[in-house]
């Protein structure tokens, strides 16, 4: 089957994308190889997209869910593995084995999480070693955790975790947060959340499940008794499949403005996964937004 347009990447831009192209009468295709949502699903709050009540990331993206799936929206929850790009047709192989085709393209695969790369870290993962409180913080219901991290992310993780666990420690590299200062102050303001700054996790131990990690603090090395570690550490853009066909920054950013537009034709770009001054569901959203009325124009 030939469609119009091929998504990859369920995260908001990509489902904004969905939205905005199936408005724009495109016959669309989505693929998602996990949960749709993206970074979102794991913030238990979200509270700065504008106009939006509070609510938590999955329940925002069950909503852009319900409204993509309202207006006909073809999803299927298979990975793009494989990308072929021509100028009048582009080609997605998946995981399912399934081959699909359209006259253009939104790449919008997003970031993946960032890891330590200290021993123990592999051996643990899934077994104490977790990125998402939201999705893992019930498993240590009055235990004590720790927090990897010093940005936003790693100080709502905490502070999620402080309501339900023992003592959650928090441990950064440097002295102080680059979070927003509202966070650092509830962050300072909750006894149960325990700093470690500047402090660095150099390893992970245990039997068959994490039982302690060992830092290294100006004092000398500490040993913390915790039964998992939540990594707040920052991510990295998704982009290794493209990384032959597009052009990327040092980092691994696809190159791209805020029109979306790749040099290829018929392709586009949306998300976290592209250059930008900030990376924030709003700016995803925008960017499905722009990439799907690229498209769009594109086709028409």
């Amino acid at each position: 089957m030939l469609y119009d347009l091929i998504i990859v990447g369920g995260g908001t831009a990509g489902l904004t994308a969905a939205l905005y192209a199936r408005r724009g009468g495109l016959h669309t295709l989505l693929l998602e190889g996990s949960a749709p949502g993206g970074q979102i699903i794991a913030s238990p709050e979200l509270e700065n997209f504008p106009g939006l009540p509070k609510c938590s990331g999955v329940a925002f993206t069950q909503r852009l869910l319900e409204q993509t799936a309202a207006l006909g929206l073809d999803l299927k929850y298979e990975a793009a593995v494989a990308l072929h790009f021509t100028p009048s047709l582009q080609e997605a192989e998946t995981s399912g084995g399934g081959s699909y085709q359209a006259r253009a393209l939104i790449w919008a695969a997003g970031l993946v999480p960032r890891h330590l790369g200290c021993p123990g870290e592999e051996q643990f993962m899934g077994h104490g070693v977790s990125f998402c409180a939201a999705c893992d913080g019930m498993l240590y219901k009055g235990k004590e955790v720790a927090v990897v991290g010093g940005g936003n992310t790693a100080l709502e993780e905490a502070l999620f975790l402080s309501k339900i666990c023992l003592r959650v420690h928090l441990i950064h590299r440097r002295e102080k947060f680059r979070a927003e200062e509202a966070l650092r102050q509830k962050v300072a303001q909750t006894p149960k959340i325990v700093l470690h700054c500047p402090a660095l996790v150099c390893e992970m131990d245990g039997g068959k499940r994490l039982e302690s990690v060992v830092l290294q603090t100006e004092r000398g090395s500490q040993t913390l008794p915790v039964a998992a570690v939540f990594l707040a550490i920052g991510k990295l853009p998704a982009n290794q499949l493209v990384a032959d066909s597009l052009a990327l920054d040092e980092a691994g950013y696809v190159l791209a403005g805020e029109d979306c537009l790749t040099a290829l034709p018929g392709v586009f770009v949306a998300g976290d996964c592209r250059t930008k001054p900030l990376r924030q569901l709003v700016t995803a959203a925008a960017d499905g937004a722009v990439a799907a009325s690229q498209a769009i124009a594109y086709l028409h």
